[in-house]
């Protein structure tokens, strides 16, 4: 259940009544304020749209979320982003022998800057169950087709390989099963029968960018709760 109210209450009033309220039910709870500004940890490899968009929005004021670092498997030099501000940018190359050492790495930063979420802006890497477990509930992923269909690698060229009449994109809670976490937000676009692989590329990016933003306002703003492989999310 989700509820949202205003009141003038100091909030140590509110938690402490709150809480003898939740020990006679046996329940579990959260509070929090429609200001409060989450720390977030950006992860992306190559392709950067996402990456661009979630900075724009952020710069703006769209997102309540503070960026506390950005990770990526390539070196800085390999984004079209150039300006990134202040934001840390942390490169942490991948090969088959260093994946453990690397994701104990991003893990560590996620401690030590005390992150709350992290974000797989197109970050083409499949994690570890122990890393996976370690960010349950507070690891996003934006999948570039319309799950659960087109799972894993290139899903735009399975999606033109098939004959797609609508390619889509995904937003989820990230879990050991590839592509299977609780989605959070879907959208699509039409395809033509003249669409070529790199026109679905190329509007694959548009959809990747609103699905990805939209999920991330929706968790920040606390709308979204998980419900086994599923979530509730409230949009309004």
């Amino acid at each position: 259940m989700r509820m949202v109210f205003v009141t003038d209450w100091p909030r140590t009033e509110l938690e402490r009544t709150l809480t003898a309220l939740a020990e006679r039910f046996q329940m579990r709870w959260e509070l929090s304020t429609n200001n409060e500004r989450q720390r977030v940890q950006l992860l992306v490899s190559k392709f950067d749209h996402c990456l661009a968009d979630l900075l724009y929005r952020t710069y703006i004021g769209e997102l309540g979320m503070e960026i506390g670092g950005i990770v990526s498997n390539h070196p800085k030099t390999a984004l079209k982003v150039t300006d990134l501000g202040s934001i840390p940018f942390y490169f942490l190359p991948m090969t088959a022998d260093s994946r453990a050492a690397q994701e104990a790495e991003i893990l560590a930063l996620v401690k030590g800057l005390n992150i709350d979420l992290v974000i797989l802006a197109r970050y083409m890497q499949i994690p570890t169950d122990d890393f996976v477990a370690a960010l349950s509930g507070r690891c996003i992923n934006i999948h570039h087709s319309f799950l659960p269909s087109f799972k894993g690698a290139k899903p735009n060229r399975q999606a033109y390989a098939n004959g797609v009449k609508m390619m889509g994109a995904t937003a989820h809670y990230v879990t050991a099963a590839l592509d299977e976490g609780p989605i959070i937000y879907q959208d699509v676009e039409t395809v033509s029968h003249a669409d070529m692989p790199e026109d679905l590329v190329r509007n694959g990016r548009n959809i990747e960018q609103r699905v990805l933003s939209r999920a991330d306002f929706w968790h920040f703003a606390q709308r979204v709760l998980m419900n086994g492989n599923k979530t509730v999310v409230f949009r309004n």
